[in-house]
């Protein structure tokens, strides 16, 4: 008899919700509850303190790390390796590398495999990186993103004086896209627009304006407009957590030019990372329970681990 996978959350915002809600909708997973500092949580779930998690160590078979990447997740995610095996969502590409090291030393100590950098940039988009690359001699490649929400650069909007609510978009240039796929060099500034829609008082529209497209590291040498709307247009259609993008890579096989598009379309950014986050969930216990222990990351985890059904099923329906 299949037991199902023990499952623990650490972390009930956007994401955590997200997971708890899709762990539920697995065959082969249980949700043993959720690890907070808070004292109460909305859900029916069982809460947990955080401070009392290692007690649940033998009734946990994967913890989700539902943790921000700027500063929770450097604090705190060696931490909880050391005790359980992890999978994280750590999106500072730069740092990746780090990350790893750091986790892979943290679960090794504790006889537990750490599965980094899960959702899909980094995950999805970095396993596509490596796949359609692989395939040409010399790859031109292009990662775009959106139509979706900036988190830092929508955080960035609100903070400057008599912004009331803010967002930003960022939208793929269509001319970029168009040049990706023809296997052109793409300027990464021209790869992208950044559309912001601001709630604020007539009277601070043009310093704003000027405040926004003058702002370095985020909006200086990009496509910029920004749009203000009122406060009942903001909530009727800017509230919501789109996003996604594409991996474009292009080249010669022999005497042709062939493109690889790889894309994605999200209604809320939270679900789908929280799908792809539970998806590497069941690898990751899959995984710890044949042996492996220490650091891994997407590219490391064969395709069928992260399906609720058997090789041998695979192949037969989808092979």
């Amino acid at each position: 008899m299949t037991t199902n996978i023990r499952a623990g959350i650490v972390g009930y915002g956007n994401l955590g919700r997200s997971v708890e809600a899709l762990i539920a909708q697995q065959p082969d997973m249980d949700l043993h509850g959720i690890f907070s500092r808070r004292d109460s949580l909305d859900t029916q779930t069982p809460v947990f303190s955080v401070d009392d998690i290692a007690a649940h160590r033998d009734q946990v078979d994967v913890l989700f790390l539902c943790l921000g990447s700027a500063t929770d997740m450097p604090a705190q995610a060696a931490s909880f390796a050391k005790q359980f095996t992890t999978v994280d969502t750590y999106d500072n590409h730069n740092l990746i590398p780090e990350h790893r090291a750091k986790m892979d030393a943290a679960a090794r100590e504790g006889d537990n495999l750490a599965l980094i950098s899960t959702g899909w940039d980094p995950g999805l988009f970095s396993l596509n990186r490596v796949l359609a690359a692989s395939l040409f001699p010399q790859p031109q490649q292009a990662t775009f993103w959106g139509l979706g929400v900036s988190q830092g650069h929508s955080d960035a909007i609100r903070r400057i004086e008599g912004v009331k609510r803010g967002v930003q978009y960022t939208v793929p240039s269509e001319d970029a896209v168009a040049a990706a796929k023809a296997g052109q060099p793409v300027d990464p500034k021209a790869a992208h627009k950044r559309q912001c829609v601001i709630v604020a008082d007539a009277a601070d529209h043009d310093r704003i304006r000027e405040t926004i497209v003058t702002m370095p590291d985020y909006f200086v040498g990009y496509d910029t407009t920004v749009e203000f709307v009122s406060e009942a247009e903001f909530e009727a259609n800017h509230t919501g957590m789109p996003h996604g993008g594409q991996v474009i890579t292009a080249g010669q096989l022999v005497d042709s030019h062939n493109a690889v598009s790889f894309e994605l379309e999200l209604g809320r950014n939270p679900d789908f990372t929280g799908a792809v986050m539970v998806a590497y969930g069941r690898a990751a216990a899959r995984l710890r329970a044949q042996g492996t222990v220490g650091a891994i990351t997407p590219f490391e985890v064969a395709p069928y681990l992260l399906s609720p059904k058997s090789l041998d099923d695979l192949v037969a329906s989808t092979l």
